[in-house]
């Protein structure tokens, strides 16, 4: 057999790999159902990259034969994947720090609204005896003269 010649891989090694993409397949699926991604929290989507990423592997490594080509070729992936992890490392603490800097808010703009909803709506509810809160408020305690009849003062007539 030449250096040209392509490799056949057994047929058992070929069913081997296939179920072991079925079962990351479902380790995917399982890792997206909710009571799951609840109890990994925020490891829910490194996980699911993780098992992604395998896949990938085991796909290029056989079933491109990537493991028995030229080194250079082996290199080359190594080197693609590596600077994936690294774009997707950033990418990942821009979204996890993203409410860290001093001049952001923590709340989304959506949070934002419904509570600015929320304070218009106590704001419609309130009757205006409940908004008085200066003298002026109170027109019917005023006297003529400006001056309020509840004041105490002996002068007055």
């Amino acid at each position: 057999m030449s250096d040209d010649d392509h490799h056949v891989l057994p047929k058992n090694t070929l069913l081997a790999v296939f179920g072991g993409l079925i079962v990351l397949t479902g380790l995917t699926v399982a890792v997206a159902v909710e009571p799951v991604a609840s109890l990994l929290g925020p490891l829910t989507v490194p996980v699911a990259i993780a098992i992604a990423a395998t896949k990938a592997t085991l796909v290029v490594v056989f079933f491109m034969a990537l493991k028995y080509d030229n080194p250079v070729n082996a290199l080359t992936f190594t080197i693609g994947i590596i600077m994936v992890v690294v774009f997707i490392t950033f990418t990942m603490f821009d979204t996890v720090y993203r409410g860290d800097l001093g001049n952001v808010a923590p709340q989304t703009v959506q949070e934002m609204d419904r509570q600015q909803k929320e304070a218009q709506q106590e704001m419609d509810q309130l009757d205006s005896e409940d908004l008085r809160v200066a003298p002026a408020d109170y027109p019917d305690q005023q006297g003529a003269g400006g001056e309020s009849t509840e004041s105490g003062n002996a002068d007055s007539p």
